[in-house]
């Protein structure tokens, strides 16, 4: 039997001090703002999280249908009475694509979050260990902050990874000029180009929310937002700077493999140009017709050695003297 797909991810009550108690499906149906602060974190593909959305959330249609689509990019929408944000986080989850980067959406007000998502989040997991442990967000900004800054530290393992391989590759370029090298370094290059997708308009969604005045931000809220901000920025521009560096990588290694064939190409014009005549000659005197010269002389075949040695030597010595050899 298929795998029942899993609905209800997390649930808790934050009681506003860093904890929180844990909710299940009945409990989160049931749940009223005067309980406390919900998180509700759920799989936006399961029917029964879809119908708790559109039943039973405090989202609007609008919001309601924006953060169950199947495709996203990151963006803010700020309201007076609510906030919704799109990001995304670097795909960690084992056999995966770090590049292939996983979409979380989060709805807030100030007495709900709902965040969703598809894939498996390391993030997310992280803010459930810090309110089981008591040290979780303590209101629904701060849970963005943090969330936010979970997952841009997350990029930097990944980003500075991709740099470390594409100075590896320039040193490997050097020292092997090898074809192999061509598919590692298209892969690293389309890797950037994968997360670069999503980090440009991340940037830009996190730049809207530092510069909107949402009244679920404060001021220290919004410095916060610009400090991850510049981070996401200087990721953009590592990640600029490998594809440049990865373009270049190629590019020597295409003109390093083309001098390679040129010589082998070059040697290979040398020895036809000295074997060729030699060739033409003893084709020459194997035709098997009358009248061949020498047929009758006994030295006539070290005649013809001696022939080829001298004309082998003067085709030689005329290419030595061009300093074609």
């Amino acid at each position: 039997m298929p795998k029942k797909e899993q609905s209800l991810i997390y649930a808790y009550i934050l009681d506003g001090k860093g904890g929180g108690r844990k909710l299940d499906w009945k409990e989160v149906e049931q749940w009223t703002p005067d309980q406390g602060l919900l998180w509700v974190h759920l799989n936006y593909t399961a029917t029964r999280s879809i119908r708790w959305i559109n039943r039973h959330s405090p989202l609007d249609k609008i919001a309601a249908k924006a953060i169950v689509t199947e495709e996203s990019r990151p963006r803010a929408v700020p309201s007076a009475e609510s906030l919704l944000v799109f990001l995304r986080g670097v795909n960690l989850n084992p056999g995966q694509d770090p590049e292939d980067m996983v979409s979380i959406r989060i709805w807030l007000n100030h007495h709900c979050i709902i965040t969703t998502r598809k894939r498996r989040l390391l993030s997310v997991e992280d803010m459930v260990n810090m309110v089981e442990m008591g040290n979780g967000p303590k209101s629904p900004s701060e849970f963005l902050i943090t969330l936010n800054e979970r997952l841009t530290q997350r990029m930097s393992d990944v980003i500075d990874n991709i740099d470390e391989q594409v100075g590896n590759l320039e040193e490997e370029v050097i020292s092997q000029e090898s074809r192999l090298l061509r598919p590692k370094i298209a892969e690293l290059r389309r890797q950037c180009i994968s997360i670069r997708r999503f980090l440009a308009p991340q940037r830009e969604a996190l730049n809207k929310l530092y510069s909107n005045q949402s009244p679920f931000l404060t001021p220290e809220d919004r410095l916060m937002i610009r400090e991850t901000t510049d981070r996401v920025q200087r990721y953009i521009e590592d990640l600029d700077s490998a594809r440049e560096r990865a373009a270049i990588t190629q590019e020597e290694l295409a003109s390093r493999l083309s001098e390679q064939l040129d010589k082998r190409m070059y040697m290979l014009s040398l020895v036809a140009v000295v074997f060729l005549p030699l060739g033409f000659i003893t084709g020459l005197l194997g035709i098997n017709v009358a009248g061949m010269p020498g047929t009758e002389d006994k030295f006539a075949f070290w005649w013809v050695c001696i022939l080829l040695g001298a004309i082998f030597i003067g085709i030689v010595g005329f290419l030595r003297s061009r300093k074609w050899m």
